[in-house]
């Protein structure tokens, strides 16, 4: 373990000390994948306090951990906030994507951990972050590359996002990671197996390192660097006996 993750393991149970003494909910900055496995890790010593995550829909990648006594003082609701970025001018916009929204906040001097993910639609983008940021990235964000901008605050209410996928169905001869990996990337197994074992797979927030783990119909596998999909079910045998399957790739 390098000292990065010794030193987030500490913050974790020092999150979880102060949800309990002070009776308090108590949120982390955004984490990515290889934080996030961190704390699931950790979820187990922590069963004297209510933990989840929350990244503001249901598929977000970047998310917040949360520790909440089972009867905590107050209710207080999850620190993270929408804002819809459109452009002024939309007949002079540029062609943006999702560097170039990241890149246009994190230049305002804004920490990636206060940030989660970035949603970006033909005529909008959807940038979720911390409370706290909202209205200095609200207030200071004006323009992304050449094209002027317009910030604003949406309420969880009136955020509805349906996700892009492409289906993809195919045989393989068992259900395996590796085997799902490729059916869903179109590549070769042997060219994926360094991605799994190099630690760049999580299952629902977990790493998986094992090239023949065997996901559940229903889970989200994400790869960095390549994007996510969902084992959605299987779909019999074939005459050869490969188990049909069906996954949903996110694009």
């Amino acid at each position: 373990m390098t000292r990065e993750e010794q030193q987030l393991e500490k913050h974790f149970r020092d999150l979880a000390r102060t949800a309990y003494q002070r009776g308090i909910a108590v949120f982390s900055d955004f984490l990515n994948l290889n934080e996030l496995n961190i704390f699931q890790s950790l979820r187990g010593e922590f069963s004297y306090l209510e933990t989840e995550t929350f990244g503001g829909y249901e598929l977000a990648e970047r998310q917040i951990a949360v520790f909440r006594p089972e009867a905590p003082v107050f209710y207080a609701d999850y620190p993270v906030k929408c804002l819809k970025v459109t452009p002024l001018n939309a007949k002079f916009a540029e062609d943006l994507n999702h560097r170039d929204y990241l890149g246009a906040v994190l230049n305002l001097g804004i920490d990636r951990a206060c940030l989660g993910d970035i949603l970006v639609e033909e005529d909008a983008a959807y940038l979720f972050c911390l409370e706290r940021m909202a209205d200095f990235i609200r207030d200071n964000l004006i323009r992304i590359r050449h094209t002027s901008v317009y910030v604003e605050q949406v309420e969880a209410e009136n955020f509805h996002y349906e996700p892009k996928y492409k289906e993809v169905s195919g045989t393989v001869a068992s259900v395996r990671l590796d085997k799902l990996l490729a059916l869903a990337f179109n590549a070769s197994r042997s060219s994926l197996t360094g991605l799994i074992e190099g630690g760049k797979v999580f299952v629902n927030g977990k790493l998986v390192t094992s090239n023949g783990y065997e996901p559940k119909e229903g889970d989200l596998i994400s790869v960095r660097g390549m994007g996510r999909f969902r084992f959605r079910e299987t779909g019999g045998q074939s005459k050869k006996g490969r188990e049909y399957v069906i996954l949903w790739r996110y694009i």
